[in-house]
């Protein structure tokens, strides 16, 4: 998934992190799973079709995806970010 995500430009860079443990309610049972948390550095008006791709590659019916705001950081690199989720 981090690799579709990056060569379509939908990201400019994706984390994986974990695994972890996940404990959950799903369908009135609580779960617990295996799971990895994705990070994907993209630009705001971006996040929409990266949502969708995810949700599509995802094997979760109803996958985590939420978007944080960039308040800040490093100029050059969020203008990497912008460079390289822009058209190709």
């Amino acid at each position: 998934m981090s690799t579709a995500l990056v060569d379509e430009r939908l990201a400019a860079c994706v984390q994986i992190v974990g695994p972890m443990t996940s404990t959950y309610r799903w369908q009135g049972e609580v779960e617990t799973a295996r799971e990895f948390l994705l990070i994907a550095k993209t630009r705001t008006d971006r996040v929409p079709q990266l949502t969708d791709r995810v949700a599509e590659l995802h094997s979760y019916a109803v996958p985590e995806i939420t978007a944080l705001p960039i308040t800040g950081g490093l100029d050059s690199y969020l203008d990497w970010i912008r460079s390289e989720t822009g058209p190709a």
